[in-house]
């Protein structure tokens, strides 16, 4: 997909593309989204760091490529902060589109006033090594999804949804189409129908006798 169609997709935000997806791609963990109002989408170039550790992540900022979203992940979630000021300024002139993290950030109001999109686990000073080798653009597994290099990761205040590279045209005309549909049910909502009616759960509830008076 080119960079135009990717974009589209934070359109209809996470919520929407999980849903279009068949409910898949979820990163199924509670995550902090360090700057208030921002949405990201953008290819994934992932980081598996060692234990309490962040050399991969001073390694991937020579690699990564504008647009990306870099997605960091240590053998076992930890509070240790893989991201700072530092490496954030790296990243932003870099043009990295976002950064996922399975782990914790320090300095949030410089990260704030940085403004590139983070989504992170934890809020912890606790600091991380600079010895351990890991890898770059392996597959890596963050709340029960898994993330292969290139997969599209999209962020926006509810979370963080992944849509395989393979699958991305698919599920982008599938949430168009789910956000239509939504669109003209709002409509009749607005005018007073209610969805109990529209879904048709009214039977469900009332139709079962002597459920409800």
């Amino acid at each position: 997909m080119n960079t135009l169609d990717i974009q589209q997709f934070a359109h209809y935000g996470v919520a929407t593309v999980y849903e279009a997806a068949g409910r898949v791609g979820l990163i199924d963990i509670p995550l902090i989204q360090i700057v208030p109002g921002s949405r990201a989408v953008g290819p994934a170039r992932t980081v598996r760091c060692g234990q309490g550790d962040n050399l991969m992540v001073h390694a991937v900022l020579d690699r990564v490529q504008p647009g990306e979203v870099m997605v960091l992940t240590m053998p076992e979630p930890a509070p240790v902060a893989l991201v700072g000021d530092l490496l954030t300024t790296q990243a932003k002139v870099r043009q990295v589109a976002a950064i996922l993290i399975d782990a914790s950030v320090r300095d949030t109001e410089e990260l704030r006033s940085l403004g590139l999109p983070i989504w992170t686990r934890w809020i912890r000073v606790r600091g991380a090594t600079k010895t351990q080798v890991g890898t770059i653009n392996e597959p890596v597994v963050m709340g029960g999804t898994t993330i292969a290099p290139g997969d599209l990761v999209l962020l926006d205040a509810d979370g963080a949804v992944v849509i395989a590279s393979h699958n991305a045209a698919n599920v982008l005309e599938a949430a168009q189409a789910r956000q239509k549909r939504e669109t003209a049910l709002k409509e009749k909502l607005q005018m007073g129908a209610l969805s109990y009616d529209l879904h048709g759960l009214r039977a469900l509830v009332e139709g079962k006798e002597g459920l409800l008076p």
